[in-house]
């Protein structure tokens, strides 16, 4: 059973905006699932002021990919701690590498939207390079928002599906209950 996770609004995926209650159920787990992971150093949301627990999005999708590779693939919590450490890695090397060719092969001068939305130089990249470097980055956000979107059918679809509770009431004081 895969979970997605419905994100509320439109905050920077790294902005800590979810308390522990509201994390736990977009990652379709409960709070103490949490705290323990927390513990564990698998996941580790920022702090608020009165040291509660805050929750990004980022921090969301790791909880969730946490819960697919243990429900899943039967990977216990230290080789799901490995794993993320190494795609971690992975990441940084890959970004390393691409500030490298950057920096043997300079070409024109191109600019780029960073991550904060601000403009940043590329360097060393040709036009080709730098088209190429911007479809990436389309397709990526382009899957991103994909995944979004069928997240919040995926919730959608199973808050749908609860059975509304039925609450009756009755007066004691009505003809078919007479008072003692």
């Amino acid at each position: 059973m895969r979970v997605r996770a419905v994100f509320d609004d439109d905050y920077r995926e790294d902005e800590p905006v979810y308390v522990i209650s509201r994390a736990a159920e977009l990652a379709g787990m409960h709070p103490q699932t949490l705290r323990q992971y927390d513990r564990l150093g698998l996941v580790s949301p920022r702090r608020a002021r009165g040291r509660g627990r805050r929750y990004s999005q980022r921090d969301i999708q790791r909880l969730v990919k946490i819960s697919e590779l243990s429900a899943e693939e039967g990977i216990n919590l230290a080789g799901i701690r490995r794993i993320l450490d190494l795609e971690e890695y992975v990441r940084a090397l890959e970004e390393k590498v691409e500030l490298l060719h950057a920096q043997v092969n300079p070409g024109s001068r191109i600019f780029t939207a960073g991550r904060e939305g601000d403009v940043v130089k590329m360097r060393g990249f040709s036009l080709r390079e730098a088209r190429l470097a911007a479809q990436r980055a389309a397709a990526r956000a382009a899957h991103r928002a994909a995944e979004r979107r069928h997240v919040r059918r995926e919730i959608e679809y199973r808050v749908t599906r609860v059975t509304p509770l039925q609450i009756t009431a009755h007066r004691e004081d009505s003809p078919d209950h007479p008072r003692d």
